[in-house]
């Protein structure tokens, strides 16, 4: 299972820290060119204007691309939580048509399916709830198999059907939430083009005496806001774009209901 380094980051945290090694790369840029006199008479100032807009280009494409993947990635997320509710609840819906004898306990491990599946968005170890999926999973197959066996109807066609969908299901959340990822490399490139494009700012800056804090400081802080907000997007469980579990929850209390 592929995670990311920044999952453990809590979100501040993670704005801080690309606030304040935007902030360095741009010192450092500024304190070569005041100190390296070589590059004063090399280097004429207006060589660079060019430069630093086609890095800042290149970095908000780069910005805008990595957005687009989180985003695409988010949004899937919150698709296949409506998909895997519906599906659940079709199955839940067509043991209703089958024996007694499996009906009972198909609908009961599905009820005990849904719990696990809203429990491992809190749980402080997902894996535990994925192999209880699993194994939920064999449960509910061999009920529904022995069902059809029994007997071959129209019915229990459906229902193995259905069962077949929810495990589908699952494997593509799985996948969907806790295997694509942005890549490192992109994170790797995105970072480095950021530092780069800082460093050639901060050099600029040093060919005159004050920094011109005031225009760098409010350029580091959207570009590390943005970051922050494509880190955030492409975590699963945690941050602030959680992925709304609505449809489960309101699929557990009418499962809940039919018990009672």
């Amino acid at each position: 299972m592929n995670s990311s380094i920044l999952d453990s980051i809590p979100f501040y945290l993670t704005y801080i820290g690309l606030f304040i090694l935007l902030l360095i790369a741009f010192e450092i840029g500024y304190q070569i060119s005041r100190r390296s006199k070589g590059l004063q008479e090399e280097v004429e100032p207006g060589t660079l204007t060019p430069m630093v807009g086609g890095l800042i280009g290149l970095l908000g494409f780069l910005l805008a691309f990595t957005f687009s993947i989180a985003t695409s990635q988010y949004n899937q997320r919150k698709q296949y939580v409506l998909e895997e509710a519906n599906e659940i609840g079709t199955s839940y819906l067509r043991a209703d048509l089958i024996d007694t004898k499996y009906k009972t306990e198909v609908k009961r491990l599905l009820r005990e399916y849904v719990d696990t599946r809203l429990q491992a968005l809190s749980s402080t170890n997902i894996n535990n709830e994925l192999v209880r999926s699993v194994e939920l999973h064999s449960l509910l197959w061999n009920e529904v198999s022995n069902a059809a066996l029994v007997t071959p109807n129209t019915n229990t066609a459906m229902l193995v059907q259905s069962i077949n969908n929810v495990i589908d299901m699952h494997e593509k959340r799985v996948t969907a939430g806790l295997r694509n990822r942005i890549p490192i490399a992109i994170w790797i490139t995105l970072l480095a083009i950021s530092f780069v494009t800082m460093a050639i700012i901060g050099i600029k800056a040093g060919f005159t005496k004050p920094r011109g804090l005031i225009a760098v400081i409010p350029m580091i802080l959207a570009f590390a806001a943005l970051t922050t907000l494509i880190v955030d997007l492409n975590r699963p469980q945690k941050g602030l774009f959680k992925v709304g579990q609505e449809s489960l929850i309101s699929l557990q209390k009418s499962m809940q209901k039919d018990v009672q």
